[in-house]
């Protein structure tokens, strides 16, 4: 039905053609607003002294490193899939100690885990592309599995205390990746500590569900490019001279011009 509405659109002159695409269809979808209590800081083993002497904190900034998503099938409810979602972010301190310290900035890492059920529909068959594994036939990426996707705004950091019960080990319920260890480049302080410190979080996420489908589309005329590509030889004075004067950067805008609404 909807093919022979395209065609009649087509010879009304509605648009070129009806064609059939192969993409990524979002079945379901929902977003969140996180406020993430007492997350942990997991500290590198150099930096657990400055927490134990440490009087104050203030968090200055955090940010996501990278998330770690595993989808799989909802039993009894077919159709659904449960999202579990691991984050990790990096945490920034300041660490107020005596007099003669001063002010210590530090590093450290929060885990956060999180689970969603999405409907994502059913597929019983197995997709095979040239560009694919093709010795492994049995090979997971080619199961007509729908897929999980997460978009994550940067962390607002709110706040950030001290603790000082004891906390033992660095039993997060979650391995960590290699890659942000080595970005830390060195041990985390997993042993018994003195003293830990807590931050909370505020998280913006939307979480989706899709799958490969084809698709029938409205089709209008290829997508040309509308400028030409040209090389820039001019000399750096007369490319800067075009750059317009920056007048925002010395006079911000106030309330009553800055677009903002509630």
């Amino acid at each position: 039905m909807a093919e022979n509405d395209m065609i009649s659109e087509v010879n009304k002159g509605g648009f070129k053609e009806a064609v059939c695409i192969d993409a990524m269809r979002i079945y379901d979808t929902c977003s969140a607003k996180d406020c993430l209590e007492d997350l942990r800081v997991i500290l590198p083993v150099s930096q657990t002294d400055a927490v134990n002497q440490a009087t104050g904190v203030r968090l200055r900034k955090a940010s996501v490193l990278t998330v770690y998503l595993d989808l799989q099938p909802v039993p009894f409810d077919r159709g659904f899939y449960s999202v579990d979602m691991t984050f990790f972010f990096e945490v920034e301190l300041e660490l107020f100690g005596p007099l003669q310290t001063g002010v210590t900035t530090v590093t450290g890492l929060c885990v956060f885990s999180k689970k969603v059920i999405l409907f994502g529909s059913e597929g019983s068959v197995k997709m095979f592309a040239s560009d694919k594994c093709p010795d492994m036939p049995d090979d997971g990426c080619l199961r007509n599995m729908p897929k999980a996707t997460v978009q994550v705004a940067e962390p607002i950091a709110l706040s950030a205390r001290l603790c000082d019960q004891p906390f033992m080990g660095c039993d997060t319920g979650c391995r960590i990746p290699e890659c942000i260890c080595q970005r830390f480049g060195e041990e985390f302080a997993c042993g018994p500590q003195q003293r830990s410190v807590l931050v909370t979080l505020g998280v913006f996420t939307i979480v989706q569900i899709v799958r490969n489908v084809q698709m029938l589309i409205p089709a209008y005329d290829f997508c040309m490019p509308e400028k030409e590509c040209a090389t820039n030889t001019d000399n750096p004075c007369d490319l800067f001279r075009r750059i317009e004067f920056p007048t925002d950067q010395f006079f911000p805008p106030d309330a009553g011009n800055c677009g903002c609404h509630e």
